[in-house]
């Protein structure tokens, strides 16, 4: 009888596939709480969560309830266990799924909504903690454990950076110290001679023992369907590998009997059970996938690959084992990429551009000081994974020394840097450089264009597509006005102040569970076409009757309350949607004359400046590039004009905005 082959793990990811969500901040945030709810009812004190498959299904029914999860989950108790898996896994959650000391600082954190950075890394409290929980967090492959984050974090500092390929199937190939440094060479010399990560993902897999041995077993015993199931080593049941078998036999008679059997062939691909996997097949071996082209050209179709080159049987079954096991290691590291992604983007410390993965400036600096020592722990668990502790408690080599990091700081800019002051000036700049960049690449005019379509038309799925996944639609709307903004003011202003959103180190925007409230407060300068003052943008998609409802008061008041706290300060308010209710147009209109009082009746100002616009009229404004002085120009004429709100509006907005279209209404 022979010896069945035993799978072994031979790749780390953080957390598992089944934890998968965008928004991915503003998930987090939201299960903290909704958690520490769900725990405090008077039903639920005491009960136990593991293996209590009923208290399971009732956390699912409970979040249903809360509107955070939508339809029915065939198996609510197995969904809950899945929703929950990635928060234990960080530290955030204990087993039972309460909350640990970790989870209770970031939902203090959340629920302050206040993100500023007040650690020496000039990164946001909350990205800091998850930094934190990330250094200590730990997986167990094949027996052995492995803190993902550590080994990423000594792996970029000895190449410099990560392409998404190298992130995607190298990176998480490093499971031990020999494996590593082996992978961090191969990195390097790969860039040089342009070998192929292929090569190096066949090379870590056949270092394997269980490899080796079925390798060897497929040389020496007959081939079989068992044989074959055995020797694809699956994790989960050798039956899954029984399309290899067919695949096999029709190949080897391709190859030395060069039998006419390619579309046989091709189908027997679309049964692996795996889809990614099948495709690769495809792929690799076929230089069309359409059927008629198939059935006509027969074997002139395939592609020149070096299994069609095999002189004996050794040679052939060599080759389809490195065929079947790569496209298989590479369906598995490809599931890990977005995963692994989206955990270390929450420290906002790693930079995904340009199919460039880099650590931002200042982390960069810190790491690549304490780089050599990262090693020393990674490769072990900690106790003080649930626990919110101090960088040097982790691990000592982790204490931050200034004056090395601003050392290195001012070595990599060429600029003297000393203190935090000093640094956090030189890191604003930096992250301006980026900015525009993204501008220039990401949101140039068009596109910009382009995405008010996508907001009036409640495109959300291309609207993600063009911008990120982790934030809502409303978020994402502000961002984009804010960009909007920013090019209209001619790129001067503090505007990722201005903003008043959560970016991520990539200055991409994301959620966080308390978020969808903040506006945008523009700082004007004195010019010679209009006098100091504020610009408050306020934006919503809501329409309708939900826009007068939503809408109306808080923009008045967020206007008023700015402007009692502000006495000697001119503001204004713009109120930007996708489609403008007439009465809002009206409310607002009338605002020019209604008091506004503070909270204690004690102190008021007369009358208001809310001037509403839609995303149609903005559309036209950044078309034709007109730019902020014009805009005011514009704005203050209709301000004082008194017409009907309906009148007031085809007059002075979509007709004086239209002129630039050279339209006449």
């Amino acid at each position: 009888m022979t010896k069945k082959v035993c799978f072994k793990s031979y790749c780390w990811s953080i957390g598992t596939t089944s934890y998968r969500t965008d928004k991915f901040n503003m998930s987090i945030e939201l299960q903290l709480a909704l958690l520490k709810e769900f725990r405090t009812l008077p039903e639920n004190k005491g009960k136990v969560w593991t293996g209590n498959t009923v208290f399971q299904a009732e956390y699912y029914k409970f979040l249903k309830n809360k509107k955070f999860i939508k339809g029915d989950a065939p198996k609510p108790d197995k969904d809950a266990r899945e929703k929950t898996s990635g928060l234990r896994d960080i530290g955030l959650l204990d087993d039972e799924r309460n909350l640990t000391h970790a989870g209770e600082t970031l939902l203090k954190i959340a629920e302050s909504k206040n993100f500023v950075s007040d650690n020496l890394l000039e990164i946001p409290r909350d990205s800091y903690l998850y930094f934190k929980q990330l250094l200590k967090t730990s997986n167990d492959v094949d027996g052995k454990k492995i803190r993902p984050f550590v080994i990423f974090l000594y792996v970029i500092s000895k190449t410099k950076y990560l392409t998404y390929d190298e992130f995607t199937y190298l990176l998480p190939l490093c499971i031990n110290k020999d494996a590593t440094n082996k992978i961090i060479a191969s990195i390097i010399s790969s860039r040089n001679e342009s070998s192929n990560y292929e090569d190096i993902i066949l090379s870590v897999l056949f270092d394997m023992d269980n490899y080796k041995q079925a390798l060897q077993l497929l040389q020496e015993k007959k081939v079989t369907e068992d044989l074959i199931c055995n020797v694809g080593i699956n994790r989960k049941s050798a039956k899954y590998d029984k399309p290899y078998y067919e695949l096999y036999q029709l190949l080897k008679s391709i190859v030395f009997l060069h039998k006419n059997v390619v579309l046989e062939f091709y189908k027997a691909t679309k049964k692996l059970t795996n889809s990614k996997v099948g495709s690769a097949w495809r792929k690799y071996f076929f230089s069309s996938n359409v059927r008629n082209i198939i059935s006509k050209k027969g074997l002139s179709i395939l592609n020149p690959v070096p299994i069609l080159k095999s002189i004996d049987e050794t040679e052939f079954n060599e080759e389809f084992f490195k065929i079947m096991h790569l496209f298989k290691a590479k369906s598995t590291l490809s599931d890990y990429f977005d995963l692994n992604r989206r955990y270390f983007k929450i420290t906002d410390i790693v930079l995904f551009e340009d199919n460039q993965i880099k650590l931002d400036i200042l982390p960069k600096c810190y790491i690549e000081n304490i780089a050599d020592k990262l090693l020393e722990f990674a490769f072990e668990s900690t106790d003080l994974l649930t626990q919110d502790v101090n960088l040097e408690e982790i691990n000592s080599c982790l204490t931050i020394d200034t004056n090395k990091l601003y050392k290195k700081l001012s070595k990599l800019l060429g600029r003297e840097i000393t203190n935090k002051d000093s640094a956090h000036k030189i890191i604003k700049e930096e992250r301006y450089n980026r900015f525009h960049k993204l501008i220039d690449e990401k949101f140039d005019k068009n596109t910009l264009i382009t995405l008010f379509h996508y907001f009036e038309s409640r495109n959300d799925d291309e609207i993600r597509t063009l911008v990120t996944d982790n934030a809502d639609i409303p978020t994402i709307f502000e961002y984009i006005l804010g960009i909007t903004w920013y090019i209209i003011s001619n790129r001067e202003g503090d505007v990722l102040d201005y903003m008043n959103l959560s970016l991520e180190a990539d200055l991409l925007p994301k959620t966080h569970a308390g978020g969808g409230e903040a506006d945008i407060v523009w700082k004007y300068n004195k010019t010679e076409w209009y006098p100091k003052h504020t610009l408050l943008i306020e934006a919503t998609l809501a329409d309708g009757f939900n826009q007068r409802r939503l809408e109306m008061e808080p923009v008045s008041r967020h206007l008023g309350e700015y402007c009692l706290m502000n006495p000697n300060t001119e503001a204004y308010c713009i109120f930007i949607t996708t489609f403008l209710n007439i009465n809002v147009i009206s409310d607002f209109r009338a605002r020019r004359y209604i008091e506004y009082y503070n909270s204690s009746g004690t102190d008021y100002i007369t009358g208001m400046k809310i001037l509403p616009i839609q995303t149609s009229e903005l559309k036209t404004l950044l078309k034709f590039d007109i730019k902020y002085p014009q805009i005011y120009k514009m704005l203050e004429k209709a301000y004082h004009s008194n017409e009907p709100p309906k009148e007031w509006y085809e007059n002075n907005i979509i007709r004086e905005t239209s002129l630039y279209n050279n339209q006449n209404i």
